[in-house]
């Protein structure tokens, strides 16, 4: 796929997006939540993916066999996408969630601000994964060169600036993880840290078995975690996007799972782009208990 496939970028309500995610925005507004469904909330490069393999491993009692039943985007339906292009295997999350039965578990990359009310109505559980915005800029830098699909990156230096802008799909970072955490009081939201999850992935799992109000065995909780490594994950096609065709995933040019790691920022950052960076973050978060680790 050549630079010209791309997609453009456009506005809904104020928040940069993907135009063809742009087209459906009505209908993605208007999906009827059940008061059963679980949704898992992220900025994109975030821990999503990961997210939604422990959730999905936890629905199925560990079963490792039921999680190897198809890709992530066919198990967890990503609730924004619309379909893309004329591929079969790739129908759009509102396709797949309509014919979908309760309890279903959703994905989105979505801000609070444009989450479908109707989650907020049924009182839906929301499980939101934040990630410190230097790993997260570098992660989704090397996501937009790789997915096809998103606009040119650029520069490492001009994609920097344009993430701190909130220039990029699903808006501004800063937006993102603040307003979720100051939300958390008022709806079900379980809010997580990446890195928490890194320094800690059996406390952390064992945070959302509870959210989701399941009981499971010690041995199948160290079997979850096991499984939801980064190199186990890695290493299943199930939850690596290898399954996509390189037109869409050139995973040549930067693996869909490249590091998983805290601290990775430290190899791109200049001193000059982290100064730039730690004022931005100064201002935007001077009104705002959350904080965030960038190494553990």
């Amino acid at each position: 796929m050549d630079s010209s496939m791309r997609c453009g970028m456009t506005r809904v309500e104020g928040v940069c997006m993907l135009e063809p995610f742009a087209h459906i925005w009505s209908r993605v507004c208007a999906f009827q939540a059940f008061s059963d469904d679980l949704l898992i909330a992220t900025y994109p490069k975030a821990g999503t993916t990961w997210t939604q393999e422990i959730v999905d491993l936890i629905n199925n009692d560990g079963d490792v066999a039921l999680s190897q039943r198809a890709p992530t985007h066919l198990r967890i339906p990503f609730l924004d996408i619309p379909k893309i292009a004329d591929l079969p295997q790739f129908p759009s999350g509102l396709e797949l969630l309509e014919k979908m039965a309760s309890p279903r578990t959703i994905k989105t990359h979505l801000p609070f601000q444009l989450i479908p009310p109707s989650f907020w109505d049924q009182n839906c559980k929301v499980i939101y994964v934040a990630r410190n915005g230097k790993d997260n800029a570098v992660s989704y830098f090397h996501f937009d060169r790789m997915n096809l699909l998103q606009p040119e990156p650029g520069t490492w230096s001009q994609y920097l600036t344009r993430f701190m802008e909130g220039n990029v799909p699903w808006g501004s970072w800063f937006d993102h993880v603040k307003r979720f955490w100051d939300e958390r009081e008022n709806h079900r939201i379980l809010y997580l840290f990446y890195e928490d999850m890194k320094e800690d992935p059996r406390r952390e799992i064992l945070k959302i078995v509870e959210f989701m109000d399941k009981k499971l065995d010690d041995e199948v909780i160290d079997n979850i975690v096991d499984r939801t490594s980064f190199n186990t994950m890695k290493d299943n096609k199930m939850s690596n996007y290898t399954t996509f065709p390189a037109t869409i995933f050139n995973h040549e040019i930067s693996p869909f799972m490249r590091k998983g790691t805290v601290g990775d920022w430290k190899n791109y950052f200049t001193i000059n782009q982290n100064k730039l960076f730690d004022s931005r973050y100064k201002l935007e978060m001077e009104n705002t208990s959350l904080q965030f680790r960038t190494e553990i």
